[in-house]
């Protein structure tokens, strides 16, 4: 059984950093990545990684984001630095095969003073 957990969310002041982290389990996975959606408005793209390293960044988060993959521990973390109010969402894992698309629950990211 294919399953995607996801840690690290929480509340921040604008200007700090907060590091999430998704492991996944039950089969191999091309690419990992994040999506976010905030209240009100759609799914969209953070940063994903292919197995080969490759990444991908949202404008909106280029410079700022870092996207990371542990191959051995089938694990992908974001690392989120100078976070604006902006980026308060709900952070969902994602993680692709050939096949098909998986998707984690979601982790709340609050950015408010």
């Amino acid at each position: 059984q294919v399953q995607l957990v996801e840690s690290g969310g929480g509340l921040v002041q604008p200007g700090g950093s907060l590091r999430l982290s998704c492991t996944a389990s039950g089969t191999i996975f091309s690419t990992m990545g994040w999506y976010r959606q905030a209240p009100g408005k759609q799914r969209e793209l953070v940063a994903t990684i292919n197995r080969g390293g490759s990444t991908n960044y949202a404008d909106s988060v280029t410079g700022r984001f870092t996207i990371n993959l542990d191959n051995a521990k089938n694990t992908v973390y974001l690392e989120m630095n100078s976070l604006k109010p902006e980026d308060t969402a709900v952070y969902y894992c994602h993680a692709a095969t050939v096949f098909r698309n998986y998707w984690g629950q979601g982790t709340q990211v609050t950015v408010s003073a």
